[in-house]
């Protein structure tokens, strides 16, 4: 089999010279997700980062959920960022959980406290931000800062038997009240949370801090290679302090990279679990979100994610990518696999008056023009048709080409068409086109070598299937949600608009949740999971063209 080729980075120069110099001997990652949303394309990027990392250079990539915050997670999550992994098409070596760690990581706190490197604090929340100074000025330390190692092990054991109540006590480590770097300020490592664990149930009410599990749980699995998104770049020198103290033989290297920022989306778990606590969204995977759920709805492919991480790549700087870099890779993607059909959103009705009453014949057209070994499917005409709104003008602005009184056109893979007069109601409103068809122009060709300038779809109104189609375009407006306000106050109202009577060819008898097309001149769509037998519902995955500001 065809080795996959991947792409070198700035993360792989640092790997490379780690390996040549015998820093290390081998490269073990992992994504640590933590329990408490879905994934998103920001997760996308490290995901992709952290398993094409280990493979590129035949090493292992295991998935460990770190679950030290009880209160804000639950399985439903770890299940859906498995099935996300698996839909991106990595597979990991081993599942962990932070939470199994729990007995080695309080062992290591036990250690620092016999060590004289942390101790219990009585300081509140706010009293312990209080101290902390800031960048400009040094902390000052906590009057509980010189416990002696018995007291400070006894009220750890204490708050570890549940002695006391959430946020009475902590323990912290004890490093530098006056290092230029926060995190170095006497960190807390340890706090009281009286919560039932999705995985330990009840056996904790102490429970470690990410910025202390996160490391110890890396080091006791054997990573050799710690990456992470660039925030954390200020936490490495904690990073490499607790690993430091503990002992490993191999420390873990912490590389960081720059998160993915994209345009009119929201990425915040918190922001988008707001969006669908609120209503705003029918769910996580409401296709106008960014998770990878929604957007797999939406009909968006893995191979379209990660070609868009890839088109991204892995840099230092901070920056913000275009939303329409991410609609251009779905758009090739789906352009070169999607097969092609007629659909008529808004349907306008067509009699053929010179067409055979009762007649009907059908047409064998191609499912994709460059792709033959598709193969075909057969699409019918008859006498009454059905056509888009938007194809016919009473009264044709300049340069129009499509149905107007007296003009002829293409009906795709058809026959040339003309219009001649048309029907209104009450109000003015056209109800019905008549025109008439050249028998000899079969296939979309005339024999006279005439020319017409348009070309439109159309569906056969003996065997077309009534569907719904949802049109969505971008959840936000503004280019960065929130910038002058509330986030809410940017939500797109045209996000989503939907479209009950519209009208597809026959023959989609077995089309099937998931499945893509090309409905031809309105875009990409997927049957959506709400579709029924007597009744299939699709979603606009991107339109043909970004039409997006204009």
């Amino acid at each position: 089999m065809e080795e996959k080729k991947i792409s070198s980075n700035f993360i792989h120069d640092f790997i490379d010279e780690d390996l040549a110099s015998g820093v290390k001997s081998r490269v073990q990652t992992r994504f640590p997700p933590e329990p408490n949303g879905y994934l998103h394309i920001g997760h996308a990027k490290a995901l992709c980062i952290d398993f094409s990392t280990a493979e590129k250079y035949h090493g292992i990539c295991n998935l460990r959920f770190d679950d030290t915050n009880p209160s804000r997670e639950d399985v439903e999550y770890i299940d859906a960022i498995k099935e996300d992994i698996k839909w991106l098409g990595f597979h990991w070596d081993n599942v962990f959980f932070a939470s199994s760690y729990f007995d080695f990581v309080y062992e290591c706190a036990i250690k620092l406290i016999k060590d004289g490197k942390a101790y219990v604090d009585d300081l509140s929340a706010d009293e312990i931000r209080e101290y902390r100074g800031t960048l400009t000025e040094p902390g000052k330390e906590s009057p509980y800062r010189n416990r002696s190692v018995e007291e400070n092990l006894n009220l750890f054991k204490r708050m570890t038997d549940g002695e006391f109540g959430n946020g009475e006590k902590v323990l912290r480590a004890k490093i530098d009240m006056s290092s230029p770097n926060l995190n170095m300020r006497d960190p807390v490592i340890y706090r009281i949370s009286h919560v039932s664990h999705h995985q330990t149930g009840d056996k904790w009410c102490v429970y470690p801090m990410y910025d202390f599990a996160h490391p110890l749980s890396d080091a006791k699995e054997g990573v050799t290679f710690s990456l992470c998104s660039l925030e954390f770049e200020n936490h490495r020198p904690l990073y490499n302090w607790v690993v430091e103290q503990i002992g490993f033989d191999e420390p873990p290297r912490q590389i960081e990279f720059a998160r993915l920022n994209i345009n009119y989306c929201v990425t915040s778990k918190r922001k988008l679990l707001e969006m669908v606590n609120k209503g705003i969204v029918s769910g996580w995977d409401d296709p106008r979100m960014i998770t990878l759920c929604g957007m797999r709805r939406r009909g968006y492919s893995a191979a379209a994610v990660r070609d868009f991480i890839d088109r991204v790549g892995v840099s230092k700087a901070d920056s913000t990518v275009d939303y329409g870099l991410l609609e251009a890779c779905v758009r090739d993607d789906l352009n070169a696999k999607a097969p092609r059909a007629m659909a008529v959103l808004r349907p306008l009705k067509v009699i053929i008056d010179n067409y055979p009453e009762g007649q009907s014949e059908e047409f064998e057209v191609e499912l994709h023009p460059e792709h033959p070994e598709f193969g075909t499917r057969k699409v019918t005409f008859s006498r009454e048709l059905y056509v888009e709104q938007d194809d016919f003008m009473a009264e044709p602005v300049k340069k129009y080409f499509r149905l107007f009184p007296g003009n002829e056109v293409r009906f795709k893979s058809a026959y040339f068409v003309k219009c001649n007069s048309y029907d209104t109601d009450e109000d003015g409103n056209v109800t019905c086109l008549h025109c008439t068809y050249d028998p000899e122009s079969r296939g979309g060709n005339s024999p006279d070598g005439r020319k017409v300038k348009g070309t439109i779809h159309w569906v056969n109104a003996n065997d077309c299937k009534q569907c719904e189609v949802r049109l969505y375009d971008r959840l936000f407006s503004a280019e960065e949600p929130g910038k002058n306000g509330d986030y809410f106050d940017d939500l797109n109202p045209n996000s989503l608009e939907v479209i009950d009577n519209c009208l597809l060819e026959g023959g989609f008898e077995n089309a099937k949740p998931g499945d893509t097309f090309q409905f031809m001149r309105n875009g990409y769509f997927c049957v959506d999971k709400d579709s029924t037998e007597d009744k299939l519902v699709f979603n606009r995955t991107v339109a043909l063209n970004s039409s997006w500001g204009k």
